[in-house]
């Protein structure tokens, strides 16, 4: 019974399978899942759809009919993605289908993309680390004439460190072909007719694409797509109808290395263009958010990894969605949004929603269907007021996508910012029910890398006439807020007097008179010194930071001069000189005397970025040469 228990949990063997029934060339499919596994405190947990029909058409309904157009043997395929659920998605295996006679259906298949700008992109879910997820594009020939050609899907966005996909497979069913590209091909100039949005750009411009855009430029598009993303697949399609839309159907696999930040927002870009003959184009982005589970009411933000030398005036994006997952329809969606203080909320502007509708008017109760917005000290209040958004659970409701809804505003920063993580999340109250609380929205900021120059002296106490002048380079991540590391490296130019040594003996010569020998020796000593300490610092304020660490010091070349006077006294004491003979010596050496130490460092003036000026004492392990060093820097 243990045995068994383990058995029916384990969510890794989990599996759905397709069934379905079939009357001349109309099929009804239908799924066969397992039991879903609840979440504690979370919504009832509920399977979603993406069946491939096998002949190009698709559908997200649960049970879809599907009426086949011409006899043959077609693959169906199910992707099943689990919402509110313990565990991961089940896997299913393709189901082949027969067709081998037509009949009259008036069924309609699927819905068009008329509002789409003849281009889409979906998805069946939100990327999972180690899962699948398909991607669907979808692409439609709205010229009046038989038209050839191309389709782009890139993927794998540069800012991110590692891949965080794998495409696994991609199916065609309209006979698109893989090709390859190396250069951005030349193709012939825009034809001047009002088929296309004319465009006076020829420059090329990073564009943020929100909806399906029209585009002339090809040359720049692709461009800007290669610099965005390392990976992108080519299809080459021919003799699209007039009207006539078409699906490709992609199977990605997300990289064990993907990003786990879970507010973090990535994204794929597709480029269609209808006529290979001409530069005119479509691009369309779909974003998706990172998840650990398929959760439907999440926030994201695209404010993930950026870089706090550019964010002055940029505008970070948040996007809160939400599922009406109730038996009835809800008519009062309330988003209750934390704002963090680093944001100016008086540059707050709504992006788009869903259900689409106006802003309430100020200071009357709205009789129609209206967005309001409130801003408090530290939230923003969403109210969606007189709409209407059906529940999963409700009766004839079989398209699960019209049951969900969304807020996509963003913000800029305020004008005293610092450079660490934000938090933020939603309470999501549809009608009077309970809240729902969402996933934490972070934005952090990466590293960056600020130089420095440094330059000051050295005192060291223990030396006779010592100079020492040095000047160096620092590196650390750009304007930290608290601790952070710091390399440096310094080249000193030092000079000092070695302590003068003066020796005496007797001798007695030839006519055996006695002598006393006295001999003085000055040593002038000059080397040219490397310093390299890692330190951590702590900056208090703006204005004063503090820091510790150890040193490596070695004379990378050094030179000792040695004056040398040998006086000759008759008897045995000082009184009558009788001789004196000078010599110099000099002892070149590189690379010798390593020293270790301790550090303990106090800056004042602008602390993150900018002057200042420090003052350091280093002890040293070994030997008994400690010193002061006083400077000043500049990071940049």
């Amino acid at each position: 019974m243990v045995l068994a228990q383990t058995k029916v949990k384990d969510t890794i063997t989990r599996r759905a399978n397709i069934s379905y029934t079939q009357k001349g060339n109309s099929v009804t499919f239908k799924p066969e899942t397992p039991p879903l596994i609840p979440i504690a405190g979370a919504p009832k947990p509920s399977y979603s759809y993406l069946w491939e029909m096998g002949d190009g058409h698709y559908s997200k309904q649960a049970e879809p009919k599907h009426v086949y157009k011409n006899k043959g043997n077609y693959t169906a395929r199910l992707a099943v993605t689990n919402n509110y659920d313990n565990g991961k998605p089940p896997a299913t295996r393709p189901k082949k289908v027969a067709v081998n006679e037509i009949a009259d259906d008036p069924y309609q298949d699927i819905a068009s993309i008329a509002d789409q700008n003849g281009f889409t992109i979906i998805k069946n879910c939100d990327p999972i680390p180690e899962q699948e997820m398909v991607v669907v594009v979808s692409y439609q020939n709205l010229e009046n004439y038989v038209a050839n050609g191309k389709l782009y899907l890139f993927y794998n966005e540069k800012q991110f460190k590692n891949n965080n996909f794998e495409l696994v497979d991609f199916r065609t069913h309209a006979g698109e072909r893989e090709v390859k590209e190396n250069t951005v091909a030349s193709v012939d100039d825009v034809d001047d007719t009002n088929s296309y949005v004319a465009s006076s750009e020829n420059t090329i411009k990073f564009k943020k694409y929100k909806n399906t855009t029209t585009e002339e430029d090809l040359d720049a598009s692709l461009k800007e797509a290669n610099t965005l993303y390392h990976n992108v697949s080519i299809l080459e399609f021919d003799d699209a109808n007039p009207g006539e839309t078409r699906n490709v159907f992609y199977t990605f696999k997300t990289t064990p290395e993907m990003i786990k930040d879970t507010s973090a927002t990535v994204t794929m870009r597709g480029i269609f263009v209808p006529n290979r003959s001409f530069k005119n184009h479509k691009v369309k982005n779909l974003e998706m958010e990172i998840v650990t589970s398929h959760d439907p009411n999440k926030m994201g933000s695209n404010g993930s990894f950026m870089n706090y030398r550019l964010v002055r005036f940029k505008r970070v994006k948040f996007k809160t969605r939400f599922q009406n997952n109730g038996e009835g329809p809800a008519r009062k969606i309330r988003l209750e949004t934390d704002i963090p203080d680093m944001f100016d909320k008086k540059t707050f502007q709504i992006e788009s929603m869903y259900p689409e509708c106006p802003i309430c008017p100020k200071g009357e109760e709205p009789t129609v269907s209206c967005l309001d917005t409130i801003i408090t000290k530290k939230q923003i209040i969403f109210t969606f007021k007189n709409i209407y958004l059906p529940g999963t659970e409700q009766k004839n409701v079989k398209e699960k996508d019209s049951t969900k809804g969304f807020v996509r505003y963003s913000m800029k920063f305020g004008e005293d910012f610092h450079k660490v993580k934000t938090k933020s999340r939603t309470s999501i109250i549809f009608d009077k029910n309970e809240p729902i609380i969402t996933n934490y929205a972070t934005t952090r900021f990466l590293p960056g890398i600020s130089i420095g120059a440094k330059a000051g002296y050295n005192f060291y106490t223990g030396l006779d006439k010592s100079t020492s002048y040095f000047v160096g380079a620092t590196i650390s991540p750009f304007k930290a807020y608290r601790f952070y590391w710091q390399a440096e490296w310094v080249n000193a130019l030092n000079q000092y007097n070695s302590a003068v040594n003066i020796a005496t003996e007797f001798n007695t010569n030839a006519n055996g008179t006695r002598q006393l020998i006295r001999t003085t020796t000055t040593t002038e000593n000059k080397n040219v010194n490397w310093e390299i300490p890692v330190l951590i610092r702590y900056n208090i304020n703006n204005y004063i930071g503090v820091g510790a660490g150890v040193q490596a010091n070695i004379n990378v070349a050094s030179e000792q001069n040695q004056d040398i006077k040998t006086e000759i006294f008759e008897g045995d004491k000082e009184n009558i000189l009788i001789g004196t003979q000078t010599a110099s010596n000099t002892i070149k050496n590189s690379f010798t005397n390593l020293k270790t130490g301790l550090l303990f460092d106090l800056t004042a003036g602008f602390a993150r970025i900018g002057p200042s000026l420090g003052a350091r004492y280093v002890i040293n392990f070994e030997q008994d040469f400690n010193y002061f060093q006083v400077y000043g820097i500049w990071r940049f």
